[in-house]
């Protein structure tokens, strides 16, 4: 079987966004965040409210606001923001805080991501992880997730291409995946995905698995799906 795109063109890689795409960003990185903020801001002095609110987090809820920075941000975006909480403290410091332990962070993957992208696997279609975190942390979190050997490539923040919504990082990994731009879809549920996938002249696809909703990535993708397990019904139709 051959997935086609909607304008019947062959489609011969899918790259993925991580959080909130194949992994549930509210239930993954919630509680972290809840913890590093209170733990961080305890040990260095600061208004834990205050810092929470920075990055647009609500430490009783252990949630994001839809609008928040760090959502679709990169770690250095991160650090931008909590700099100022931390005056005593190096940006190299605060982005050391950025990597989580196993302790107390588990990733929490989208239901039907494993059985969509074994359906790609046996179609013979490459599949890369295009993501706005450190690669090694990303690499990190799909082995916890049983998905790391799905994937033919995982491009990061730090591999080399830049960070979304720039082209860059979709552009490397169709590079390495050695396929051409025009027959990779780029999958995310962030304006930052589609913008970077367009950029890209990949077929952008928005899933609804993140914070934002149907109506601000509509107009920026070619379909809107609830989720990652709906893809392969789109493209194989």
């Amino acid at each position: 079987m051959q997935m086609t795109g909607p304008q019947g063109q062959k489609i011969e890689a899918i790259l993925f966004d991580k959080d909130g795409t194949l992994m549930d960003f509210q239930r993954s990185w919630g509680p972290w965040t809840a913890w590093v903020i209170e733990s961080r801001s305890a040990a260095q002095g600061a208004d834990k409210n205050a810092v929470a609110q920075a990055p647009g987090f609500v430490l009783t809820a252990q949630m994001f606001h839809p609008d928040s920075a760090v959502i679709a941000g990169t770690p250095e975006d991160v650090v931008t923001i909590l700099q100022p909480f931390f005056p005593a403290n190096t940006p190299q410091e605060i982005v050391g805080w950025l990597d989580p332990d196993a302790t107390h962070f588990t990733p929490a993957i989208v239901p039907g991501v494993k059985e969509s992208c074994d359906v790609f696997g046996r179609l013979g279609v490459k599949q890369a992880v295009v993501t706005n975190d450190f690669e090694a942390a990303a690499r990190d979190h799909l082995e916890l997730m049983g998905l790391a050997h799905l994937f033919d490539a995982v491009i990061g923040y730090d591999s080399g291409f830049g960070g979304k919504p720039a082209a860059g990082p979709c552009l490397g990994a169709a590079g390495r995946l050695g396929v051409a731009p025009e027959a990779c879809v780029m999958v995310g549920d962030s304006l930052h995905d589609l913008e970077a996938g367009l950029r890209a002249g990949m077929i952008p696809v928005a899933v609804l698995t993140g914070v934002a909703g149907a109506e601000e990535l509509a107009p920026h993708a070619a379909v809107v799906l609830d989720s990652v397990a709906d893809l392969p019904q789109w493209l194989c139709s």
